[in-house]
């Protein structure tokens, strides 16, 4: 490590904290700067992995030098008693992990040897998603009455008909789309690009939608953002969250619907029609094809069912 600070990226501004030593402050705004810039994590992962180490040094107060792996436990150990579920618990020693790889990469001395800190077991946690049939009667009874209904019914139709992330949805521009060869590029995790398509029963709506709707919800601004809110600017996530629980509400769908209900809902339908597990990891963006199978043991009965049907002995 230089003396000599290093230019920040815009997203790797860690505001003072009063309860972190100053120390050990200048290290976490280093750290987010490196996974930030150097290692190009996600905006998401490296604002939750900032939160993760901020908590973990405003609770210890100690110089970071002085960290040992029995701080480490016993900092884990506290949020598991307080019953913070298994898949935050073991992000957050992921995140207290990949700080001290960070301190040894540039040789700053510290004092915890992590293989002695216990992995945190994950179980496998099947995704919500919708039967075929409740999702497309979900779909097809979106209102279409005013341009925001067209907008979020737009949204709504391309979650499903691409799998995006809705991280990914709000980031589209117009140049995004390319309507000739039914297609978005979509920019991923770690900015990492693919191209997605969409089908062809989208283009009514992207018509209606991109000559009409979008202009009168822009009114006289500018904006290259393809899904704007009512001020003209880009959707945020919450208000996409806000949008997508008054329909589930208005349509009275039970069960939890979240942005990503879309996204697992997408891959399931998919597998259950035969398409090949490859084929949709990439249409996901999914760098292992480990993080795509979960789907394949979503449908038990789907799979039961198909092994009734065409196993040579049933």
């Amino acid at each position: 490590m230089t003396s000599e600070s290093p230019k920040r990226h815009p997203i790797t501004k860690v505001e003072p904290d009063a309860n972190i030593l100053p120390a050990a402050y200048s290290l976490l705004r280093d750290f987010v700067f490196y996974i930030s810039v150097e290692k190009g994590m996600a905006e998401n992962s490296v604002r939750s992995y900032e939160r993760d180490l901020r908590d973990f040094l405003a609770y210890l107060q100690t110089p970071v030098e002085s960290i040992t792996h029995a701080h480490v436990v016993e900092y884990l150990t506290l949020l598991n008693e307080t019953g913070l579920i298994s898949s935050s618990l073991a992000r957050k020693r992921a995140a207290i992990h990949q700080f001290f790889r960070f301190l040894e990469d540039n040789d700053i001395p510290h004092n915890t040897d992590f293989d002695k800190v216990p992995s945190i077991r994950v179980g496998k946690r099947l995704p919500d998603y919708l039967d075929v049939e409740t999702m497309l009667g979900f779909l097809d009874g979106l209102p279409m009455g005013s341009s925001l209904e067209v907008r979020n019914k737009l949204m709504m139709e391309t979650l499903y008909a691409t799998g995006m992330r809705i991280s990914e949805l709000l980031n589209l521009t117009l140049h995004s789309l390319n309507r000739i060869e039914r297609i978005f590029l979509v920019h991923g995790k770690g900015d990492k690009q693919r191209y997605v398509p969409y089908v062809d029963s989208l283009e009514p709506l992207f018509d209606l939608y991109l000559n009409v709707h979008r202009p009168a919800i822009l009114k006289h601004k500018r904006s290259d953002f393809l899904f704007l809110n009512t001020r003209g600017d880009q959707l945020s996530r919450q208000g996409f969250w806000r949008i997508l629980r008054l329909a589930a509400l208005k349509a009275n769908i039970k069960q939890d619907f979240t942005p990503h209900t879309f996204r697992h809902s997408f891959a399931t339908h998919l597998l259950e029609a035969g398409v090949n597990l490859r084929v949709v990891q990439t249409l996901l963006g999914h760098a292992s094809l480990n993080t795509t199978q979960i789907y394949t043991h979503v449908n038990t009965g789907y799979l039961k069912e198909s092994h009734r049907m065409y196993h040579p002995r049933s």
